[in-house]
């Protein structure tokens, strides 16, 4: 595979891009705990920090939580500047976006993080600059996998009628999206599959971007 073979690039953020430190999403779970009144083991908040089981509201509902009442307290509990700090940047990832802007590619960013998280992100790693067109999903706009958000930033970008294009990601979501809007999808397997429970198909799978030929 090579980055010539698609005429335009959409990326997921977190797992795939970027990274948050242990520690401070363990203290978000930790703060979300006390004020739910449930504690939550290192492997759930593993699990719905990077929803290894796919779609996380299913997940949460297995587990007695109610969405409704879980994700304004998660977010209430985060804290951008302390979010941003705490991030980090894949390097396997940077070299891909590199290469795809050397080739003169549209790059998209479709990401499931919040804006009021995502903008200090972007701006704290210097990387707002990477991507011609960034979505933070909403429920007005739609979750991966559905493809409205897919779509959405594809009609953003200057491309062609016909062009083709590729999403990267670290979920099975990312890759249902692609899929759902008639792209191929790259999934980069940060977690070993025994962790995640379950192999993502994909049109490519690595364990890092390093694997995929770019020339």
């Amino acid at each position: 595979m090579v980055v010539g073979e698609y005429d335009v690039w959409l990326f997921d953020l977190d797992g795939t891009i970027v990274d948050a430190e242990w520690a401070y999403t363990r203290e978000v779970f930790e703060r979300v705990g006390a004020r739910l009144g449930r504690e939550f083991s290192d492997q759930e908040a593993e699990i719905i920090w990077h929803g290894l089981n796919g779609a996380r509201d299913p997940q949460l509902r297995a587990w007695g939580i109610d969405p409704v009442e879980f994700w304004p307290v998660f977010h209430d509990e985060e804290d951008p500047l302390a979010r941003a700090e705490a991030t980090y940047l894949h390097d396997d990832a940077a070299a891909l976006v590199r290469d795809v802007q050397r080739a003169g590619h549209p790059i998209g960013l479709v990401t499931h993080c919040q804006q009021f998280l995502a903008e200090p992100v972007l701006d704290h790693l210097d990387i707002g600059d990477w991507f011609d067109a960034v979505l933070c999903c909403t429920s007005e706009v739609g979750w991966k996998p559905d493809p409205a958000p897919i779509e959405y930033t594809l009609s953003q970008l200057d491309i062609e009628a016909g062009a083709r294009g590729v999403l990267a990601g670290d979920g099975a979501s990312d890759i249902g999206a692609a899929w759902n809007a008639g792209l191929d999808g790259i999934h980069v397997e940060r977690h070993p599959p025994e962790r995640r429970g379950h192999c993502v198909l994909a049109d490519y799978r690595v364990s890092s971007f390093d694997e995929l030929g770019r020339t």
